[in-house]
């Protein structure tokens, strides 16, 4: 058994290499290099949202970049996290410690995201996380190593939990995800229905990767609620939706509130089965012509995928951290991953995927948030055409106010 666990992490912990991107074999010899490690789901529950799509995105901003045309070599290391925290943590320190990395991105799974976050602190690293949720990041757990960049609880609360009281959801019963991402969720999603009158009449947690919903569904509808909120991700959302419409649920007037869900898990479910639904993104590959411009360019190396908000925060960020190493050196940005980050914040943040924004002291990447109602078969036009926006929160709205977080790093 043993053996098996140290076999099992050795595998976790391989990673691929991809290439240096421009420069001839002399030039690379020559040059400082940058190793950014992607760490994320590969082949579970969180593979369509994270996994190989994460990497590809973190070689276009590479490539976009131009930073190997000034002399700096870059290379990306990919692993597998299997959404265990000590196999995350293992990986996130031999990455450091033996293999020289300088940053991390992704890391769906806010247990695994939270472990990542202590490792990368202590070891003075990079971190920029896309895909976890937790809003602990840049709260009791805020680090000046860390960029939380593309959505966290207290977006998704606000902005589809908001939306759907406004609609007269005033009652809600939760099915949630029994892990930190799904505890967050449901408790800021919670605060929210509350504080605009509703009620919550109960809720029910799950295992992560569960195939059967029913009892679940079971449970939600005899609590009479207006509304059953899932506060999970991935196939777990998947399997609720499907499970949902095969029991029935919304034929008898409930809601299904989905409080994370992607462009990926609207194409899993199709349109029939995941029309009307409602969700918050804060990248969408149509929304406007620089959306478009960057899926242009990265779609003929995702296979058959398409980004989302997820993919399009490990993008930005690792554009952003590489315009500040040609700003300060690759030599200084590898020294010290918190004078990196801290030079993150200090430079305005323009990409295709989010537009113009900024990166505030605790950690948050500030941009608008976007309400989305999926399309009828009807009104879809083509491949991934799902999205019709509903409404926009401003950057200065969509996330936790900065006095509310608890972050050390904040004077008071």
């Amino acid at each position: 058994m043993i053996q098996d666990r140290r076999s099992l992490l050795k595998t976790a912990a391989a990673a691929s290499v991809v290439p240096a991107v421009g420069l001839p074999a002399r030039a690379r010899a020559q040059s400082t290099t940058i190793k950014i490690g992607v760490l994320n789901d590969q082949s579970g529950v969180y593979r369509d949202i994270s996994g190989p799509t994460s990497t590809a995105c973190v070689r276009q901003a590479i490539v976009d970049s131009g930073i190997t045309a000034k002399g700096v070599n870059v290379e990306v290391l990919q692993a597998d996290h299997q959404n265990k925290p000590d196999v995350g943590s293992t990986i996130a320190r031999q990455w450091i410690d033996r293999d020289g990395v300088d940053v991390i991105v992704d890391v769906p799974n806010s247990s695994v995201a939270l472990a990542v976050n202590g490792i990368v602190r202590e070891k003075n690293k990079a971190y920029f996380n896309s895909t976890g949720a937790t809003t602990d990041l840049t709260g009791a757990q805020c680090s000046p190593n860390t960029v939380h960049w593309t959505y966290d609880t207290y977006m998704l609360a606000r902005s589809t939990g908001g939306a759907m009281v406004k609609a007269g959801g005033d009652s809600w019963f939760f099915i949630t995800a029994d892990y930190a991402f799904g505890h967050a969720l449901e408790r800021d999603t919670s605060t929210f229905v509350k504080a605009a009158g509703g009620k919550v009449l109960g809720g029910v947690k799950h295992p992560l990767q569960s195939t059967d919903f029913s009892s679940y569904l079971l449970q939600a509808q005899q609590s009479r609620a207006k509304v059953i909120g899932l506060a999970n991700a991935g196939t777990d959302t998947i399997n609720s939706v499907k499970q949902a419409a095969e029991f029935g649920v919304t034929r008898r007037g409930t809601k299904i509130a989905v409080l994370l869900m992607f462009i990926n898990d609207v194409h899993s479910l199709g349109l029939q089965a995941a029309q009307g639904l409602v969700c918050t993104e804060s990248f969408y590959w149509d929304l406007n012509d620089r959306t478009r411009a960057f899926t242009n360019r990265v779609r003929g190396s995702l296979g058959g995928n398409y980004p989302a908000m997820s993919h399009a925060g490990c993008y930005a960020s690792v554009l952003h951290y590489l315009k500040v190493v040609a700003d300060m050196g690759a030599a200084a940005a590898k020294a010290s991953g918190a004078d990196a980050v801290a030079r993150m914040k200090a430079m305005p943040t323009d990409d295709d995927c989010f537009g113009q924004g900024s990166i505030r002291a605790d950690g948050r990447k500030l941009h608008p948030a976007y309400l989305f109602e999926v399309k009828t078969p009807e009104e879809s036009k083509g491949p991934w055409d799902y999205y019709k926006l509903l409404q926009t929160t401003s950057a200065e709205e969509a996330w936790r106010p900065l006095s509310e977080g608890g972050c050390s790093l904040i004077r008071t």
